[in-house]
């Protein structure tokens, strides 16, 4: 069986997960840092800022997690916006040991709140980020419930990845390059075979342990992969046969079974 359902309030509705009282105090000094320099990077152009991921939700580990930053802006994000939050990000990676790496998403705000992203983006802020900087976009959105148009708007567009990640692979120039890329396949495929039985266990988790042991109690000759996915997730190797049993066998039967059960994602401008 898997394990009981939670992430829930009483009337069937997500909870939002993470909040700055639960940043570890090693990453305390990293989360300031972000706060009080990303208005300088993005100027007024700045809505708002949230933080997401392990730090916010208190599992972060020191060395080995990465600081997950959303942007929202005032308007569409331009390239000097990218190079700006890029270049804040390397800048914050290099002076605290603590993290590995930066990751930002940078939306406008009118896409963030938009019909289109209501059950993607629009979700993520108001279930998975936690408010670092700004007016909350939260209070704008409406509640969710861990249905099947939330699994199909949030991961039904595997099938359109795969392609991306072959040449992504392909175009590996090293070792450390490949680690990061089993890392994020990793992470991706295992939330994507979350999200797919989600609505049937009907509760939320970001725990890629956890995850990967839903999902298995509903499809067992393919929880065995799903596992390692979760492990390597945690701690990734730079195999590139790892990657090739990604893009060869385990996604492209994730992406034909979600297409399945839930239905293709609304294509975005950027598909």
């Amino acid at each position: 069986m898997p394990p009981a359902p939670h992430g829930l309030d009483d009337l069937g509705f997500m909870e939002r997960e993470g909040s700055l009282a639960r940043v570890p105090d090693a990453f305390g000094p990293v989360v300031t840092a972000a706060r009080d320099r990303l208005p300088h990077a993005v100027g007024a152009r700045l809505h708002s800022a949230y933080l997401f991921g392990s730090i916010p939700r208190g599992t972060a580990r020191v060395g080995r997690s990465d600081l997950d930053l959303l942007v929202a802006l005032r308007e569409e994000p331009a390239d000097a916006d990218r190079e700006a939050v890029r270049a804040l990000g390397e800048a914050l990676d290099k002076e605290f040991p603590q993290i590995d790496g930066v990751g930002t998403l940078l939306y406008s705000r009118a896409r963030l709140l938009s019909d289109l992203e209501r059950y993607d983006m629009g979700w993520f802020v108001a279930c998975l980020c936690t408010p670092l900087l700004g007016d909350d976009l939260a209070g704008c959105l409406p509640r969710y419930r861990p249905d099947s148009r939330l699994a199909r708007e949030t991961n039904g567009d595997l099938a359109r990845h795969l392609p991306r990640w072959r040449e992504r692979i392909e175009s590996a120039p090293d070792a450390e390059a490949r680690r990061r890329l089993v890392r994020f396949m990793s992470r991706h495929l295992v939330r994507t075979g979350f999200t797919l039985v989600m609505p049937r266990w009907h509760g939320w988790t970001s725990d890629l342990r956890e995850m990967a042991e839903v999902f298995g109690a509903y499809y067992p000759t393919r929880a065995a992969q799903m596992r390692t996915a979760a492990e390597y997730g945690q701690e990734p190797a730079g195999d590139p046969d790892v990657l090739r049993t990604y893009v060869d066998d385990l996604g492209p039967w994730l992406a034909g079974e979600y297409a399945r059960v839930h239905g293709a994602k609304a294509p975005r401008p950027e598909d």
